[in-house]
């Protein structure tokens, strides 16, 4: 019986992460919005002093998946938060448990860090992850709205 497994992501993984990222891209169409590269992953995640941590999942020591975390902070709970910001099984594995075994890890990380909240978004066009993320207990948070700076616009308003 083929079994999965969900290990911590080092430095020796970049190559792997990025080959994830840029399938997740594909798949939310924005393939040509990556600008990660092996070593831009390398010293962001795994630099001394990063907060960006990272799991690999495998099946039969194959990676098949993976998951970018770190951790930001509620002032209300007076607590950290676990913000998921990547996960992502290949297609060809999904179905077997990976996802799940990846958001159990991901919560259990949550748990021992004394966590308030366990957090990630998802398009909203991304039906079948959504019906996933909800099937789980995962609730939809419509009252926020998302905003963003990035690019020329956050240079700009920098200065």
């Amino acid at each position: 019986m083929s079994e999965i497994t969900i290990r911590t992501a080092t430095i020796d993984d970049a190559e792997t992460i990025l080959y994830f990222i840029r399938e997740l891209a594909i798949y939310e169409k924005a393939e040509h919005e990556v600008l990660a590269n092996v070593e831009t992953i390398k010293s962001s995640m795994f630099e001394a002093h990063s907060g960006v941590h990272g799991l690999i999942c495998e099946l039969d020591g194959e990676a098949i998946g993976f998951s970018v975390y770190f951790y930001n902070y509620s002032t209300w709970l007076a607590k950290p938060g676990l913000y998921l910001e990547d996960l992502y099984v290949s297609p060809q594995y999904r179905g077997r448990g990976a996802g799940v075994a990846l958001l159990k890890r991901l919560a259990s990380i949550a748990v021992e860090r004394g966590c308030g909240r366990f957090e990630w978004s998802c398009l909203d066009w991304n039906t079948p992850s959504r019906e996933f993320y909800e099937a789980l207990g995962a609730e939809p948070q419509s009252e926020w709205i998302g905003y963003r700076m990035s690019g020329q616009t956050l240079i700009d308003f920098a200065q």
